[in-house]
């Protein structure tokens, strides 16, 4: 979903004649019209045959539907978090290649206990000694060229428990491929969560119980040009010897998985129905290279 922020009031003060009215109506709806679109992309590109593309723009979230939890905004990413598994059930940004070519700066240390979450966010003492990794749903290197951003991703509702072997694994692979295609394709969509419609593996932590996801998916969209495409995965949550193209899937057949709407009201719903219900991963390069290096030492953690 988008939410933006638009400015629907046209209340006239004083008087006027009824003729007077309607052409400062219509004269005030094309300035609204203008400043809208040219405020959207401020960038000073307007792809062909994408004037009815919603972007991205300043605070302001696109966001997935049909969750319950506890929405928070942060200056890089959104989420919803979920009390009874004491993680986020999604978290939401923007990848673009402009912030990832930037400079890294130096990864935190910390694990933080989020502060904005009403009902208390998960500790670290929870993840200590589970045998589980602390894994990010929005990644460190996602945000590692802003340091304030890069913090945020620290937070422990933004930490989910991650078998060892697939969080520096196939979601490593994944993370990384993401980026790969972030930097090809200019900018993506990007949402991340656990499944919450299957049963959790277990829990980890005696205080507050947090729940261990038995798979994760992420689904990807790219709306620039010249090719506008989209396609989900859904991974199980323990190490992984297949090739990553074995779990993309259709958009549509992740909401189906999770219940959850991505994208509803992101671009028009034809264009919608189009790109959710394909998930060709032939429109996404893989590497073989990131593959093998997966199954000869990434899978081997311990």
């Amino acid at each position: 979903m988008a939410k933006l922020r638009r400015n629907h009031e046209s209340q006239g003060r004083g008087t006027a004649s009824g003729g007077m009215i309607s052409k400062v109506g219509i004269f005030g709806a094309i300035l609204a019209a203008l400043a809208y679109f040219f405020g959207a992309f401020s960038d000073g590109e307007y792809p062909a045959g994408q004037t009815d593309r919603v972007d991205y723009a300043g605070e302001e979230y696109f966001t997935p539907t049909g969750t319950r939890g506890e929405r928070i905004n942060y200056e890089g990413y959104s989420l919803s978090y979920d009390e009874d598994w004491e993680q986020a059930e999604w978290v939401a940004y923007i990848l673009e290649r402009k912030n990832l070519q930037q400079k890294w700066g130096k990864r935190p240390r910390n694990f933080k206990t989020d502060p904005n979450v009403s009902t208390g966010s998960a500790t670290d003492s929870d993840y200590r000694g589970s045998g589980y990794d602390r894994g990010h749903l929005a990644p460190f290197a996602d945000f590692a060229w802003n340091d304030d951003q890069a913090r945020e991703t620290f937070y422990l509702s933004n930490i989910s428990p991650q078998a060892r072997q697939f969080n520096q694994g196939v979601w490593r692979e994944l993370e990384e491929l993401t980026r790969d295609w972030a930097n090809r394709f200019k900018r993506l969509y990007v949402v991340t969560g656990p499944v919450m419609t299957e049963d959790p593996k277990g829990t980890i932590g005696r205080a507050n119980r947090v729940a261990i996801p038995a798979a994760y998916f992420k689904v990807l969209l790219d709306l620039d040009d010249p090719e506008q495409k989209a396609i989900g995965f859904v991974i199980p949550n323990e190490v992984s010897f297949d090739p990553l193209p074995k779990y993309a899937m259709s958009v549509d057949k992740v909401e189906e998985i999770t219940n959850i709407n991505f994208f509803s009201q992101l671009m028009p719903s034809d264009v919608e129905d189009r790109l959710e219900s394909t998930g060709n991963p032939d429109l996404w390069p893989f590497s073989k290279k990131k593959f093998d290096k997966r199954i000869r030492s990434w899978n081997n953690v311990k």
